[in-house]
């Protein structure tokens, strides 16, 4: 907990472990690379870096220059892949850190090579549908031929994709992304010779789709213990959640039944109730209309709703008539045990009551949250 404030995250780094130990079970003999990007998707980049680097990941990805540069800062020698192409004035600094730089035009390339690079891996990523970012699959080769042309300066290292819609197993339309990439990588290696880094899978592909685990797969959001996609829920139930958003009550008070609350006076009180206050608000990423879609906290084990509009700093629950006190320990996001044995609210809760998902929930908790590392309870 900081001592600071009444409200943190705490971050499992023991699931961490677990959660790629099972993961490269699953998808061996492809490499394990994790996926450390948005602060380690909220959960702290550099912690998580380690962890997943202690599991047997054999390398990350991030999506900034800045993000590739504070692990290094941290003494993480790792192989670091940036996701996309960056701007070229950043060249200078993914040559000197030894950044991985993913390709897909001739003038970042040129970028690269202009910064006295020398046998510098690069990644060529090729659009198959995403429609995104990368070289088009029938450009793919003349683009390898360009990386090729420029050696020694870099060399090509990696080639890969991005599935689209990986998390809904019956879509056809990844079958079609894995044809396209085939026959783009078969022109590749016709003129190249074998790629030694060939990756499609994200945590969905890795986890739903065989054939998209080639030499490597790319971990995100499962490597936090959070589903992908309800229609890889079933897939997950080996993972365990990473990451436990947590407060202490700040305030309580009687709410008389009549009286309504917080901004806007939206929610009106039926009966007389116990109201705890919680500090924390939106500017934590406890999204504002949290209170209006079914948001609820977890007191002494039992669910307490939202009530009135989440504001700024703080929050407002509902707790009935139970005995609630200052300091009394809340969880947001994560398990407590109560009388009727452990409940949980998980991030994929919460991205169902806001009709988004959970990646959105971690990734949106601010910096004003310290991050706190814990251990399982069984670990």
């Amino acid at each position: 907990m900081s001592n600071t404030r009444w409200a943190w995250v705490e971050v499992d780094l023991d699931a961490i472990r677990h959660n790629i130990a099972h993961i490269r079970s699953v998808v061996a003999p492809a490499a394990v690379w994790a996926v450390v990007k948005a602060d380690g998707y909220g959960h702290g980049a550099v912690a998580v870096a380690r962890a997943a680097m202690d599991a047997g990941a054999e390398g990350l990805c991030v999506a900034l220059v800045r993000e590739g540069l504070e692990l290094r800062q941290a003494g993480i020698d790792a192989p670091i892949l940036l996701l996309t192409e960056q701007p070229p004035e950043t060249a200078g600094h993914i040559v000197q850190h030894r950044l991985t730089p993913t390709v897909y035009t001739r003038g970042f390339v040129d970028a690269i090579v202009a910064e006295n690079a020398t046998g510098l891996p690069v990644h060529l990523k090729i659009d198959t549908g995403m429609q995104r970012v990368g070289v088009h699959p029938h450009a793919a080769a003349a683009m390898a031929e360009s990386i090729a042309e420029r050696a020694p300066a870099v060399r090509l290292a990696g080639v890969y994709t991005h599935l689209a819609v990986a998390d809904a197993p019956t879509d056809e339309f990844t079958a079609k992304q894995l044809k396209r990439f085939d026959d783009a990588l078969s022109h590749i290696e016709e003129s190249q010779g074998r790629v030694p880094l060939v990756h499609i899978a994200n945590s969905a592909g890795a986890l739903a789709h065989p054939d998209s685990r080639r030499s490597m797969v790319r971990i995100g959001i499962a490597m936090y213990g959070i589903s992908p996609g309800h229609g890889v829920d079933d897939l997950c139930a080996d993972l365990r959640p990473a990451l436990e958003l947590r407060a202490r009550v700040s305030y309580v008070k009687m709410a008389r039944a009549g009286s309504r609350i917080s901004y806007g006076r939206i929610h009106r009180f039926e009966r007389d109730t116990n109201v705890a206050t919680i500090p924390i608000g939106y500017a934590d990423g406890v999204v504002r209309r949290l209170s209006t879609t079914g948001g609820e906290v977890l007191i002494g084990g039992r669910r307490c709703p939202i009530v009135g509009r989440v504001t700024m700093d703080q929050l407002m629950v509902d707790c009935g008539d139970a005995e609630v006190s200052a300091g009394d320990d809340v969880v947001m996001i994560g398990a407590q045990d109560g009388p009727d044995g452990v409940q949980r609210i998980r991030a994929e809760d919460w991205a169902d009551r806001l009709d988004t998902i959970g990646y959105e929930i971690v990734c949106g908790l601010s910096a004003r949250l310290a991050r706190v590392p814990r251990r399982s309870i069984d670990g």
